[in-house]
C-alpha cells in the first residue's frame, strides 16, 4: 500500500511532529508532502522519508516568514500530484486536510484543530496591535475567502480524527463533519518519574511565548506573589514584552529554549506545572503528569480532558484571584505521584498507535 502523508509545514519538532512520527511508524514507506521543510529542524526519522515540498520552498528566507504567505497556502497545498497513492493520511491544523486527490482514494485526516485564525481565534494571531494597521487590514481582507475555502474543502476528507473532544466539537461546528477522537502520543517512556529527584521551590511553565499562550497571565500573577518562584521555558515573539512585564523581579526566571533532558528534569523538580492558555489538547500537561507533577490549568479546552481535578491537579476559572487561590490549595495538598503518572499513560505512544491502527482497520485499511 503506497501512502502519502500530508503535513502542513516542517519547521521544528513540536506536538504535531510527534503525531507525524507516530503515523510514519505505521506507514514506514510513506512519502511526505508539506508546504515547506527546513531539513535542519526535523528528526532523523522524518528525514528518512521522501519529502515533497510546494513552490513556497523556493522563496528566500521562507522558513522564518512562511506565515506571511498564508494567502498562498490553498494554492500550494492543491499543487501536489498524488497520483499513484493508495491512501492519504493528512496531519492538519491549517491546510493539509484540503489536498486534492482522486475521490476513490480515502483521506484520513488527523485534525489537530480547524484553522484557528480563520475561525474563532483571529485576533490571537493577527491583532492590529501586534501586526500594525496595514498588515491587519490585508489579512482581514483575505480571511472571508480563506474561511470559505476551508469549509468548502472540508469534504475532501473521508474520515476525521480529532485530537480531543474539544476539537471534535470544533470540527462539527466549522466543517459540519463527524470525527472520532484519538488523543495524541506522549512519550511516557522518556517523561517519567525520577524517584531520586526531590521537589524544589518553583512552579513551571513550558510554552512557546506567543500571545495566545497567556504566559503574561502567569507573570502578572507571580508579581503578586513575590515569595513564589516561576520558571518559564521557551521562546517566541512575546519574550521581550514578558521580560519588561517581569521588570527584573527575582522570582520570575526565563530560561529560553533548552534541550529535552532539561525540560524533563524541570518537570520532575517543579512543585506544579502551570497551564494558562486555551489549547486543543495540551501535550505539556500530559508530559508533566507523566513525570508525576500535578497541573494547575485554565478550565477550558483540551486541558479539561487531560487533568483530573483533585487527583492530578486543579482548575482555575481564568481570573488571577482564583489562580492564586487554587495555587494556595495545591501548596497544602499532597498528590499521589503514581496516580498522576497513571493518568498520563492514557496518552502513551503505544495507546496512540493501537487506537489509530484499530481505527484504520475498522475503516477498511489493514496496516
Amino acid at each position: 500500500m503506497k501512502a502519502a502523508v500530508i503535513h502542513d509545514w516542517l519547521t521544528g519538532m513540536r506536538g504535531g511532529e510527534a503525531v507525524l512520527e507516530s503515523i510514519l511508524d505505521i506507514f514506514p514507506d510513506a512519502d511526505i508532502f508539506t508546504l515547506v521543510c527546513d531539513m535542519d529542524s526535523v528528526s532523523e526519522k522524518i528525514k528518512k522519508h521522501k519529502i515533497h515540498t510546494s513552490f513556497l520552498q523556493n522563496i528566500p528566507g521562507v522558513f522564518k516568514s512562511y506565515r506571511n504567505f498564508l494567502p498562498l497556502f490553498p494554492a500550494a497545498i492543491e499543487s501536489f500530484n498524488l497520483k499513484g497513492y493508495d491512501i492519504i493520511i493528512s496531519s492538519s491544523h491549517c491546510v493539509a486536510k484540503s489536498v486534492k486527490h482522486n475521490i476513490k482514494i480515502k483521506n484520513f485526516c488527523y485534525c489537530h484543530t480547524p484553522m484557528r485564525y480563520a475561525w474563532d481565534q483571529f485576533d490571537n494571531y493577527f491583532s492590529k496591535e501586534k501586526n500594525g494597521a496595514v498588515k491587519y487590514a490585508l489579512i482581514s481582507g483575505i480571511m472571508p475567502y480563506l474561511r470559505k475555502w476551508d469549509a468548502k474543502t472540508a469534504g475532501r476528507v473521508s474520515h476525521y480524527i480529532a485530537n480531543s473532544n474539544h476539537v471534535k466539537k470544533r470540527i462539527e461546528k466549522y466543517y459540519n463533519a463527524q470525527a472520532s477522537v484519538i488523543y495524541p502520543p506522549v512519550d511516557t517512556k522518556y517523561y517519567t518519574v525520577n524517584p531520586a529527584q526531590k521537589r524544589e521551590n518553583f512552579y513551571l511553565a513550558v510554552s512557546a511565548l506567543t500571545e495566545y499562550k497567556k504566559i503574561d497571565f502567569l507573570v502578572d500573577a507571580f508579581l503578586k506573589m513575590p515569595d513564589e518562584h516561576l520558571i518559564i521555558i521557551g521562546t517566541g515573539p512575546m519574550l521581550a514584552k514578558l521580560e519588561r512585564l517581569a521588570d527584573g523581579n527575582k522570582n520570575i526566571h526565563f530560561l529560553g529554549r533548552v534541550p529535552k533532558d532539561i525540560i524533563r528534569d524541570a518537570y520532575c523538580r517543579a512543585k506544579a506545572f502551570l497551564f494558562p492558555g486555551e489549547e486543543d489538547f495540551g501535550i505539556t500537561n500530559a508530559e508533566a503528569q507523566a513525570c508525576g507533577t500535578p497541573v494547575l490549568a485554565y478550565n477550558v479546552g483540551g486541558a479539561t480532558e487531560v487533568v483530573i481535578p483533585g487527583e492530578t491537579g486543579e482548575f482555575y476559572d481564568g481570573t488571577t484571584e482564583d489562580f492564586i487561590k487554587k495555587l494556595d490549595i495545591m501548596r497544602g495538598k499532597i498528590y499521589d505521584v503514581n496516580k498522576v503518572r497513571e493518568n498520563a499513560l492514557r496518552f502513551s505512544k503505544e495507546s496512540f498507535d493501537a487506537n489509530l491502527r484499530n481505527f484504520l482497520k475498522d475503516n477498511g485499511v489493514n496496516v
